[in-house]
C-alpha cells in the first residue's frame, strides 16, 4: 500500500556531495546497517578534496607511535583552540581533535592506505599530518573511498546508489518542519528523493560573484582581487538551502586566506591557482621577499602569513633547499612538472634571476641558520628543519601569493552533526551536515591538515547520527506491513566518544517487543550510476598509431590532445569535466603528460571514467 511504499522510499539516507566528507558519511550509514543515496552535482565524485596536498591530522596514532612521535589528543586541541582563538566552539573542537586519531586508522584499515609519513605544519606543536609516500594525500585517500563506493554501487545496488551530474536545489520539509528529503535535477529532469539528508557539498570559497556569499560577508577580500584554489563547483549551495530552509549558520565572515598560491609565470593572473602544499613549509621551506629577505615566521597560522605578505613587496617566493627538496621530492616533481616551480643550482643562480647580490641571501642563510641555533627568530619560529640554509646548495623555488582557500563559516550542527536552527539552538529534524559546509568547528583560523579530517570525522558522526536516527524513526513506526517493526517501548541513541575508535549506536525496547528493525533497501526504481556520468564503457576498438609529432598539432582549448602511457587522448569534449579543472590538462595539451598523469592516478583511470577519449596509440619513434 502507498504507506508501506513511503516507509520503504523513506529506509535510506541520503547524502549530497560526493567529496571525502560525503564519502565518509555514506560509508558510515552502510557500516551502520542503513542504505545510501549518493548525489554529486559534478561529473566526478572527489570535489576539493582531492586537491588536498599536505595530509590528513591525526593525534595519537599508530604512525606516530612507529616515529616515536608523542602527540595527544589533549595536544591537539590545545594547537587548535589557539588557531581558532576566541571563536572556538569547544565541544566541535573536542570532536574533531579526539576522533582524529580513530579517523585515521580508520582510513589506513578499513581502506589500506599508506599513512605513514608525518610533518608538522603551520600552529602544531608535533609532527601529525599523515601523507603517504606517494601521490598527493588528499587524492590518494579520497579515490580509495569513491572506488569502494562505486564497487559497493555495482554489487549491492539495492543498498547504495550514486548519481553524478545531480543537482540538489531543494530541501523537502513536511508539516512539522522535518526535512523529508531533496528536489535535485537530473538527466533534464526535476526528481525528488526522500530520507533523511546529510549536507556535505563544500564551502563557498569560489562564490566570488558580486552577489556571492564571500562579496556580502567579507568585501574587503574581494576588492584584493584574489585568486582562489577552489573548483567552480564551491560556491555555498547547500549553506544557501538550509537558509532558505529556515537553518542557521554561524561565521560565514570567516575566510581563509591561504599564503602560497602557486603562481603560474606564463598565466600569472588565472583567477584559480595551484596550491603549494603547506607541507613544504613543514620540511624546512623559507619564504623571502622580492628582496631576498625573510618577513614572517613561515610556520606561523595561515592568516598571520598572509597578512605579513600584504604588508611587504612581492614578488614572494618560496625556497626549498636540496634536504627539503628531498624530504618531499615527489611534491617538488609534480610542481616542477607543470611549470609552477623552479630548480636551480645554486642559491647564486636563484639571486641572479631575482636581481639581487648573492650575498643578499647569503646574508639571509646566515642569519637563519644563526636564529635556529640561538633560538632567537625575530618572528618567533620554534621549529627548523633540513638545515643548514647555503647558498652553494641547490634550490627548488616557487613564486607564490595569497589565495581565497577555505570558508570556517557554515551550517549550524551539533557535536552530532546535526544541523541546528540557530547557533546553540534546536535542531532540524532529518538534516546533517559535515565537511566545509559546516561551521563553527575551526573558529578564526583553520589548521593545515585538520581539512581531509574535518571531512573525516564529522563525515563518520553524521553518517552515525543519520542512521541511528533513521533506524529509530522505522522501529517507532511499528510492526504494520509485515514483518522487521518493533511494538512497545523503542529508543535508539548514539553517543560520539571522542578518542576511541567508535559512534556507539545503543538500542533498547521493552520486555514485549520484537527484534529490531533494520533499515529496508533502497529504492530499486533507477538503478546505480556510474561516476563518469552514467554512461557505459566504450567496447574495446582498433586504435589506430598516432605519432607525436601529430599530437602536437592538437595543442588548443577547443582541440586538445595529450599522450598517456603510450595512449593518445582526445580530451577536447573531456576538459569542463576533469575533476582537476581544465587547465591542469590544457599545460600538456599537444604533448605528453605520462610523467605527471602517474604522479596523481592510477592506471586505470582513464579506461575506467574516459574511454571515449582514447583515440589511438603513439607511434614509436624511428630508430637511427
Amino acid at each position: 500500500d502507498s504507506f508501506a511504499f513511503k516507509r520503504h522510499e523513506m529506509a535510506r539516507v541520503i547524502v549530497v556531495g560526493g567529496g571525502l566528507a560525503g564519502l565518509s558519511a555514506a560509508h558510515t550509514v552502510l557500516e551502520r546497517g542503513g542504505n545510501v543515496l549518493l548525489l554529486d552535482k559534478n561529473p566526478f565524485c572527489g570535489g576539493n578534496s582531492t586537491k588536498a596536498t599536505s595530509g590528513i591530522n591525526g593525534a595519537g596514532t599508530a604512525t606516530q607511535r612507529s616515529l616515536k612521535v608523542e602527540d595527544s589528543p589533549e595536544a591537539f586541541y590545545e594547537d587548535s583552540a589557539h588557531s581558532a582563538r576566541d571563536m572556538i566552539r569547544p565541544h566541535l573542537t573536542r570532536v574533531l581533535t579526539y576522533d582524529s586519531g580513530p579517523a585515521v586508522e580508520w582510513l589506513q584499515q578499513k581502506f589500506n592506505l599508506d599513512l605513514s609519513l608525518v610533518a608538522r605544519l603551520g600552529g602544531h606543536s608535533y609532527p601529525r599530518t599523515h601523507r603517504g609516500k606517494e601521490r598527493f594525500p588528499g587524492m590518494t585517500i579520497t579515490y580509495a573511498l569513491m572506488e569502494r563506493m562505486e564497487e559497493i554501487c555495482s554489487e549491492s545496488p539495492e543498498r547504495a546508489q550514486l548519481f553524478n551530474k545531480a543537482c540538489v536545489t531543494k530541501l523537502l520539509k513536511d508539516g512539522s518542519g522535518k526535512v523529508i528529503g531533496v528536489e535535485y535535477s537530473h538527466q533534464g529532469e526535476t526528481k525528488q528523493a526522500h530520507g533523511p539528508v546529510i549536507l556535505a557539498c563544500g564551502g563557498y570559497a569560489a562564490d566570488l560573484s558580486p552577489t556571492g556569499l564571500v562579496a556580502k560577508y567579507r568585501p574587503d577580500l574581494i576588492a584584493k582581487n584574489l585568486s582562489t584554489t577552489n573548483g567552480e563547483h564551491c560556491t555555498g549551495d547547500g549553506i544557501k538551502m538550509v537558509l532558505e530552509a529556515g537553518g542557521g549558520c554561524v561565521d560565514l565572515t570567516q575566510v581563509q586566506v591561504h599564503p602560497t598560491g602557486l603562481v603560474d609565470p606564463a598565466d600569472p593572473d588565472a583567477k584559480v591557482k595551484f596550491l603549494a602544499a603547506e607541507a613544504l613549509r613543514g620540511c624546512g621551506g623559507v619564504l623571502i621577499d622580492k628582496n631576498g629577505r625573510r618577513f614572517a615566521n613561515e610556520l606561523g597560522h595561515r592568516d598571520y602569513v598572509s597578512g605579513k605578505m600584504w604588508e611587504n613587496e612581492g614578488p614572494f617566493r618560496l625556497l626549498l633547499n636540496g634536504a627539503a627538496s628531498r624530504e618531499i621530492e615527489w611534491h617538488c616533481k609534480h610542481y616542477v612538472g607543470r611549470g609552477l616551480m623552479k630548480h636551480f643550482e645554486s642559491g647564486k643562480d636563484l639571486a641572479k634571476e631575482m636581481g639581487i647580490p648573492a650575498s643578499r641571501l647569503r646574508e639571509t642563510f646566515e642569519q637563519y641558520n644563526s636564529y635556529a641555533k640561538n633560538d632567537n627568530d625575530p618572528f618567533g619560529k620554534k621549529y627548523f628543519h633540513n638545515l643548514p640554509l647555503s647558498v652553494d646548495d641547490y634550490f627548488h623555488v616557487a613564486v607564490v601569493c595569497p589565495v581565497f582557500h577555505y570558508t570556517m563559516g557554515g551550517v549550524a550542527i551539533d557535536e552530532a552533526s546535526r544541523v541546528l536552527k540557530s547557533d546553540g539552538g534546536e535542531a532540524m529534524p532529518g538534516l546533517y551536515a559535515a565537511g566545509e559546509v559546516a561551521g563553527g568547528i575551526h573558529g578564526v583560523n583553520r589548521l593545515g591538515g585538520s581539512s581531509l579530517l574535518d571531512c573525516v570525522v564529522f563525515g563518520r558522526v553524521a553518517g552515525a547520527t543519520a542512521a541511528s536516527d533513521l533506524l529509530n524513526e522505522l522501529a517507532q513506526a511499528g510492526g504494520g506491513g509485515g514483518g522487521g517493526g518493533v511494538g512497545g517501548p523503542f529508543s535508539v541513541n548514539t553517543i560520539v566518544q571522542p578518542g576511541t575508535n567508535k559512534v556507539v549506536t545503543e538500542i533498547s525496547w521493552g520486555a514485549n517487543a520484537g527484534a529490531s528493525s533494520t533499515a529496508a533497501p533502497a529504492s530499486s526504481a533507477a538503478p546505480a550510476s556510474a561516476p563518469a556520468g552514467d554512461a557505459a564503457p566504450a567496447p574495446k576498438k582498433e586504435l589506430r598509431e598516432i605519432t607525436a609529432e601529430e599530437v602536437a598539432k592538437h595543442n588548443k582549448k577547443d582541440d586538445c590532445w595529450v599522450i598517456v602511457n603510450g595512449e593518445v587522448l582526445d580530451v577536447t569534449n573531456f576538459l569542463p569535466d576533469h575533476p582537476g579543472g581544465p587547465k591542469a590538462i590544457l599545460l600538456f595539451a599537444g604533448r605528453d603528460a605520462t610523467d605527471e598523469f602517474n604522479m596523481l592516478h592510477k592506471p586505470d583511470v582513464v579506461e575506467k571514467y574516459a574511454p571515449e577519449c582514447i583515440i589511438g596509440k603513439l607511434k614509436p619513434s624511428a630508430k637511427l
